[in-house]
């Protein structure tokens, strides 16, 4: 095979990485500064402004591409002649740090608090990519083939699990579920599941486990292209982009498959097309997923061969150490928060302690929300300019895990 230099693969992948990160920042500097977030669903088209879905959704793209790049990953360390048993080792326990970081550092960074509304607080996104990583180096020992079929048939086909519903924890004094509801709210269904009976610690489940292993699948899967020439890997790459995209609009056309959530006519063409990819994310559908990963795999073509400009490289530098800025970027954007709303006037003691209840006039307009997103990158740079150093010129074990 005529292998590209690694430089110019990683440089497309990391590049990527990058904008995925600094799209990430804006969604959760949403959640702490914008006032309408601490009240509606900013996907909510019948109360929401198309401003506010339009910065929700450009943030559709981070998760999908952040575990579909993460499996890439892990097949480039094999082509780099990894020896396999390492790098299933690692997997294996950085999926377990991922899943132990997601209630320490990751929850601490958003409440600020170690007691949270439930008692071990949101399993997000961090721990879906934690126990994928897991899944995926018990995958390792198979044929490609085999880790790309069984990909396929959880990212094509979970929807048609959509039916299967458990009962949901109804708050306060409610019975929590237990055996297979709890199994089952872990795995499809987003909610609240408990531990030792109704005074055991409970946790809510954010991001269900389907389909996020068959993401990762598919990227590692992907991988194999980047051992191929750059010219013959660029048409894969927009090819099944494309393909992405195109299956994507024909079944989204006819609400035929691939989300629950059917799009209407609204009282304007826009906010129609807005209704037209409000697709459905806890857990992603299929059309979530052909929506986001099919513009991620033109940009990652896109890129391929590009000499970075000054603002490419900073992209690239941030992509390059994707936990540490996703652990820091939580802290950042609740600092900021809690600096708008004392700067503002307000009670910032109601967004310190994210839970809490807060006034029915709190927070602010948009463009403050964009405002904390530049303050938070500018604060968050040099950070990660400074560890991605540390990372090109150390090499030890640790370094690994982050």
């Amino acid at each position: 095979m005529n292998n590209a230099p690694a430089r110019q693969r990683l440089t497309s992948i990391d590049w990527v990485r990058g904008l995925v990160m600094v799209l990430m920042l804006i969604d959760h500097t949403r959640d702490f500064v914008h006032a309408e977030s601490f009240w509606q669903s900013p996907t909510d088209l019948s109360v929401i402004s198309s401003a506010t879905f339009v910065t929700r959704w450009i943030t559709h793209y981070c998760a999908p591409l952040f575990v579909f790049l993460a499996g890439l990953s892990v097949s480039l360390q094999v082509q780099a002649g990894h020896p396999l048993p390492a790098v299933r080792r690692l997997l294996l326990t950085r999926g377990l740090w991922l899943v132990l970081l997601e209630f320490t550092l990751v929850h601490l960074g958003w409440n600020f608090s170690w007691q949270p509304w439930v008692d071990l607080g949101i399993a997000q996104v961090i721990w879906a990519i934690g126990l994928s990583m897991v899944l995926l180096s018990g995958l390792l020992h198979l044929p490609w083939r085999w880790i790309l079929g069984l990909g396929l048939v959880l990212v094509l086909g979970h929807n048609l699990l959509d039916p299967v519903a458990v009962p949901r924890w109804g708050g306060p004094g409610q019975p929590l579920p237990g055996g297979w509801p709890a199994l089952w709210t872990v795995l499809h269904q987003p909610g609240v599941i408990g531990f030792f009976g109704a005074a055991g610690p409970r946790l809510y489940i954010g991001y269900p486990l389907f389909p996020w292993p068959g993401v990762m699948a598919l990227g590692y899967c992907l991988g194999r292209a980047y051992g191929l020439p750059a010219e013959r890997r660029t048409r894969i790459l927009l090819g099944l982009g494309l393909a992405c995209l195109v299956g994507f609009v024909l079944l989204r056309a006819g609400n035929i498959y691939g989300d629950a959530k059917h799009w209407s006519t609204q009282v304007s063409g826009f906010r129609t097309l807005l209704s037209f990819v409000n697709t459905t994310k806890y857990p992603p559908s299929l059309l979530y997923l052909l929506m986001t990963l099919g513009p991620g795999l033109l940009l990652l073509a896109w890129r391929e061969g590009r000499t970075p400009s000054h603002l490419d490289q900073a992209l690239i530098t941030l992509g390059r150490v994707p936990l540490f800025f996703y652990l820091l970027q939580w802290p950042t954007a609740h600092l900021m928060g809690v600096l708008f709303a004392a700067l503002g006037g307000q009670d910032w003691h109601y967004v310190l302690q994210f839970q809490r209840a807060v006034p029915a006039v709190f927070g602010f307009r948009l463009w403050a929300v964009y405002l904390a997103w530049a303050l938070g990158l500018v604060l968050l740079y040099p950070l990660c300019r400074w560890f991605a150093g540390v990372k090109r010129r150390r090499k030890d074990w640790w370094l690994a895990y982050f």
